[in-house]
């Protein structure tokens, strides 16, 4: 679960930079939140990301205890250049990872959650 601070650019980020899908959304009026499910496919199929807007919050601290949230993609390369041509942020190039031979990048979402891609057939 993620906690984000403006859920409508989130969402953009995840399904039109990252192609992820919303999968369902639940509003809480009574604790003034809303939980997003996003992922590649249904969840009984495949992992999902849970992003929580609290309504009342516009940022988080991203403390010092997260790392990233790793996707597996076919070319590291060919998913920056996408990631760059949908309007999102990379931070590192696709290439091998310091010390050793499998091939990773970062992108960045809107609230500075890092998303490694790692190279299929790399590691």
């Amino acid at each position: 679960m993620l906690r984000v601070g403006n859920l409508d650019r989130s969402l953009d980020f995840y399904t039109k930079v990252l192609g992820m899908r919303e999968l369902r959304r639940m509003d809480y009026p009574d604790g003034r939140f809303t939980n997003v499910f996003v992922g590649y496919e249904d969840e009984s199929r495949a992992a999902v990301l849970e992003l929580t807007h609290n309504w009342d919050t516009a940022s988080y601290d991203l403390g010092q205890g997260y790392g990233h949230v790793a996707v597996e993609v076919d070319d590291a390369a060919a998913a920056c250049e996408e990631v760059k041509r949908r309007g999102g942020k990379v931070t590192r190039e696709a290439g091998p990872m310091k010390h050793g031979n499998t091939v990773i990048a970062f992108v960045e979402d809107p609230d500075g959650y890092k998303i490694e891609f790692i190279q299929k057939g790399s590691m």
